[in-house]
């Protein structure tokens, strides 16, 4: 199953077609993208049996976030063996984890104002919570997820290393549109293996990032149980899993977004996303 967030409605997807789920439900599920994931059960029960006969032709210029006010967004550094390698970092014996904050959630297409001259770019597949998830073994945590997306955990390198001694990840993600995700999200059920999903990301269509989350260090299962077991996941919550190699920090010389520049990612079985930039005050000083 598939679903997003069309011109601000709920919609089921398929094969760039949507029914409107408020409309087809008769009001039984709202139109409220954010609100379907405390019903999320009984939602995919109803929706297994639609049609799409009829189906409207979906505009991929009105895609939203398909969670668009998570109550918790979670962030994982140094998660893909190669991005390890890459910052010449020991492997972690632990998810390292940060939060974003929500209001930095935006959609597959925004215009993302830059807030310095050092923000750079992460592609990464994002899980979506379907269900509350306190305690949650790594064997039950697929049972967990509603859905996997899109993201780009877009981060402004200066504020997050100052100090450097004491970094600061989640204010330097954490500017507004700096979480977007898109352009839908997909039911775990339709891969087939969801963690072994390819994921890339294309800087003015040359390519920067490429890998699969087979690469995890700490998978999406172990990731569920290490949050669960310390704090509640709650539905339509967020967890950036980690970027694969080939940021633009760490490039020679480091490569940073300019308001010129065009971020295309892409996951296989999810799709694509484009953001374009513009120079905030910082930028233009």
């Amino acid at each position: 199953m598939r679903i997003a967030n069309h011109d601000g409605r709920l919609v089921l997807t398929q094969e760039e077609r949507f029914i409107d789920v408020e409309k087809a439900s008769a009001g039984r599920f709202s139109s409220d993208t954010a609100a379907i994931y405390s019903t999320w059960t009984e939602f995919t029960e109803w929706a297994g049996s639609q049609s799409f006969a009829g189906a409207a032709d979906l505009d991929p210029s009105k895609l939203g976030a398909p969670s668009p006010r998570p109550v918790q967004t979670f962030g994982i550094g140094t998660n893909y063996r190669r991005h390890v390698e890459e910052v010449g970092w020991p492997v972690p014996e632990v998810p390292l984890v940060f939060t974003k904050w929500p209001s930095s959630v935006t959609g597959p297409g925004a215009v993302v104002e830059l807030s310095g001259p050092r923000v750079d770019w992460e592609v990464e597949v994002v899980v979506v919570i379907g269900r509350a998830a306190r305690r949650v073994s790594a064997a039950d945590a697929w049972s967990h997820v509603a859905g996997l997306t899109v993201g780009q955990d877009i981060s402004d390198r200066d504020t997050q290393n100052r100090p450097e001694t004491y970094p600061q990840f989640g204010l330097g993600k954490s500017h507004p549109g700096y979480s977007p995700i898109g352009p839908v999200l997909v039911t775990p059920d339709e891969f087939d293996d969801p963690d072994d999903i390819e994921l890339g990301c294309l800087l003015n269509g040359q390519k920067v990032q490429k890998s699969s989350t087979s690469d995890l260090i700490f998978s999406v299962p172990q990731l569920i149980e290490y949050l669960s077991g310390i704090l509640t996941l709650l539905p339509g919550d967020l967890i950036f899993t980690g970027t694969p190699s080939g940021v633009g920090t760490l490039m020679d010389p480091p490569r940073y977004l300019t308001s010129s520049d065009e971020i295309t990612s892409w996951a296989t079985r999810i799709g694509t996303m484009s953001h374009t930039f513009t120079a905030g005050p910082e930028v233009r000083g």
